[in-house]
């Protein structure tokens, strides 16, 4: 029943992805914040889907930490799931991905109207300074950045290297940093097909002021809020 249900939750995705790939072409000649506003209609029409499908339900602690002005989010990266919930749970954001995300066919295409910061993780340096100046520009754009600091989905139970580039990018722009832990990796893991049945919980942090702070002690606290919330979760 498990692999039936996930197949299912799988089979329409393909069926609704690429509908909305064309939906997102259309919107092309419209401002960058209403072109997110329809594209991100996907995600929020894949978690109750999910739901409905897997049984993987959600419950979001912490919700009155969203700052109203645009921020820098920097959330645990587990799954495919916080990838669609913080479209519904965040205001406008944009992403700092890999730019090769943006050649998948349909989702691609998509993806890259929802005005990402695409890197080229190979550039070191040149990755860095695309992420200052566009992570900048698309906050003074309205946009919240929502950045996964450990670059990759970690497994559940597991700690991958915390990387600077958001803390960074929070100290040169001076914004608020909000961390946000949850446990979806425990119901849907990294590139799994299988989608368990059960709770997940999202849990976002009091936003941390970063005037006067430097990159480094960002970077920990971000850490440690995140590390150590994530064992106060469901295991």
């Amino acid at each position: 029943m498990l692999a039936l249900r996930s197949l299912i939750f799988l089979l329409l995705q393909i069926i609704i992805t690429p509908v909305f790939a064309m939906l997102a072409l259309l919107s092309f000649p419209l401002g960058r914040l209403t072109r997110y506003q329809i594209i991100s209609q996907w995600a929020k029409l894949m978690l109750p889907l999910l739901r409905l499908v897997c049984g993987i339900r959600h419950e979001v602690r912490g919700i009155e930490n969203i700052p109203r002005e645009p921020c820098i989010v920097l959330c645990k990266h587990q799954s495919a799931w916080e990838t669609l919930a913080l479209q519904k749970i965040f205001p406008p954001q944009v992403w700092v991905l890999k730019r090769e995300l943006l050649w998948i066919p349909f989702f691609g295409w998509a993806l890259a109207l929802t005005s990402p910061i695409a890197i080229k993780r190979s550039d070191g340096k040149g990755a860095m300074k695309q992420l200052l100046k566009q992570g900048k520009e698309r906050l003074a754009q309205g946009f919240c950045v929502v950045i996964f600091p450990e670059g990759t989905r970690i497994p559940f139970g597991r700690r991958g290297k915390y990387k600077i580039g958001g803390a960074l990018l929070a100290a040169s722009s001076g914004v608020p940093v909000v961390p946000v832990a949850h446990n979806a990796g425990r119901l849907w893991g990294r590139n799994a097909f299988s989608k368990h049945p059960g709770l997940i919980t999202m849990s976002i942090g009091t936003p941390i002021e970063t005037k006067g702070l430097n990159a480094d002690e960002i970077n920990a606290r971000v850490e440690a809020w995140i590390e150590n919330e994530i064992q106060q979760l469901p295991h």
